[in-house]
């Protein structure tokens, strides 16, 4: 049997219109989803739960009193599990995401769109969390629709209006949740407590991203994955047809026939009732195949897999499958791309590694101090005048010591009393390097130092020390 898209009768018309915009009028079209349920989505609600939790417990989670995770942009401070990124590091966190950008990759070519449906947060908080609460206050599809289509009564007001204020309070909680993320759960703490004119500036933050994400989960919904997200576009370069999606097996489904009780079925499995449509977040038919709009929710498949359960017809007409598998039986999700995506990926997961365990706690640049010249001492030593600056790239203080490890000498700070450093803060300053004579033996030498702080070396630097010809 021939593909689906390739059949003679496939009508492919379909791409020709989003789904979301009525093709008269140029309106939006407003889905009203059918309440899924079924295994599918069962197993949606228990790793909801689980990625809900953890998603409102991180903040609260500290590795040597700090947070797990922080996205300070303004501070230009980020915590990415436990390791600090100061402004030194930048590299290391542009690193960490393209690693995982390249892991999104690599797992969309496989398994296609599954984080969409079921670990990105717009998904999550619209379809498991303001959705069912929409789905308990103005009932399933059916009533919604007729609530939409009913006048401005007291019945109507006061639906809309207990789901404008619960969907108000969500916003708020969500808002709040994002900030313990960029400013951490302590600082959120004293917004809280504090009077809010001592932390004005980010309570009208937090006002504003709790309109925001209003409006998005009462008014952008849908369009946030199908107008907004590029993501789902990405999935005609990442997708192939070995890759795992939500698919409809049109080898046991066509031609499609409506059910007739008594009569002797000739045709496909599929009985045309459009539950798989009826149940669909973003309003498309997948026996069309593999869309753009589709988020591998997997609702389609509860609602098919129930149907086919009262017309006593096998389950898995829609299913997790490859379009290969379905046309020839044959799947092969080792592909020449993904063993070049995983070796992308290990390569730079080693270098991420490598850099996070050699990464040292300061930075220390030291550079000869401009127009300078050696000076000869009358004690038989050698003086070279030097500027550095110290970073300190933890979130702690560090009350740091510069030693000189070669050759033998001695170092003398210029107008500064110690090199205290706060945390992710940096300090210069200028250094005199006195080395004897008898430790030099050409004009130019490599000389070593460090930086210590409780009796463990941090860093080990060199620079270069001139001295006068013999």
């Amino acid at each position: 049997m021939q593909p689906l898209d390739t059949h003679p009768d496939f009508d492919e018309s379909f791409r020709d219109s989003f789904a979301a915009v009525d093709d008269t009028t140029g309106k939006r079209n407003w889905f009203y989803p059918q309440k899924p349920t079924g295994k599918w989505h069962n197993r949606r609600v228990w790793f909801t739960i689980f990625q809900l939790t953890v998603m409102f417990a991180l903040p609260f989670i500290k590795v040597n009193g700090q947070p797990l995770f922080l996205f300070n942009i303004l501070e230009r401070k980020f915590i990415v599990f436990g390791i600090f990124i100061g402004p030194q590091d930048y590299w290391l966190f542009g690193l960490m995401m393209i690693s995982f950008f390249v892991f999104i990759v690599l797992f969309t070519t496989v398994f296609g769109r599954v984080w969409c449906g079921w670990a990105c947060p717009q998904t999550v908080f619209m379809e498991m969390v303001f959705r069912k609460i929409e789905y308990i206050i103005e009932g399933d599809w059916k009533a919604q629709r007729a609530l939409a289509k009913a006048p401005w009564n007291s019945e109507k007001i006061t639906k809309r209006a207990l789901k404008a204020v619960i969907f108000m309070a969500l916003s708020f909680a969500i808002a709040n949740l994002l900030l313990s993320y960029f400013v951490g759960i302590d600082r959120l703490e004293r917004i809280i407590l504090e009077p809010i004119a001592d932390h004005l500036t980010l309570f009208l933050g937090i006002c504003a991203f709790t309109l925001v994400f209003f409006w998005n989960f009462a008014w952008l919904r849908d369009q946030a994955c199908t107008v907004v997200c590029p993501y789902g576009r990405l999935q005609g370069v990442l997708l192939d047809k070995n890759s795992v999606v939500i698919a409809y097996d049109y080898k046991r489904g066509e031609p499609r026939e409506k059910l007739r009780k008594g009569a002797e079925r000739t045709a496909g499995d599929c009985i045309n009732c459009f539950q798989c449509v009826n149940v669909c977040p973003t309003g498309i038919d997948i026996r069309n195949g593999t869309q753009m709009e589709c988020v591998n929710c997997t609702a389609c498949i509860d609602a098919c897999d129930n149907i086919m359960e009262k017309v006593n017809l096998p389950k898995g007409l829609i299913r997790f499958d490859s379009e290969n598998n379905i046309s020839s039986g044959k799947s092969k999700l080792i592909t020449t791309r993904t063993i070049a995506y995983a070796v992308v990926l290990t390569a730079l997961w080693i270098g991420l590694g490598y850099a996070i365990f050699t990464r040292n706690d300061t930075e220390t640049t030291l550079l000869r101090a401009p127009g300078s010249r050696f000076i000869e001492n009358p004690d038989g030593t050698i003086s070279n005048l030097y500027t550095f600056k110290l970073f300190n790239k933890t979130n702690h203080p560090i009350q740091p010591e510069m030693k000189l490890l070669f050759p033998k000498g001695t170092l003398k700070f210029a107008g500064i009393p110690n090199l205290n450093l706060e945390a992710a803060g940096m300090v210069e300053g200028s250094v005199f390097i006195t080395i004897p004579k008898s430790e030099i033996s050409k004009r130019r030498t490599d000389v070593s130092l460090g930086i210590y702080a409780n009796g463990k070396q941090l860093e080990e630097f060199k620079t270069t020390f001139i001295a006068p010809e013999e």
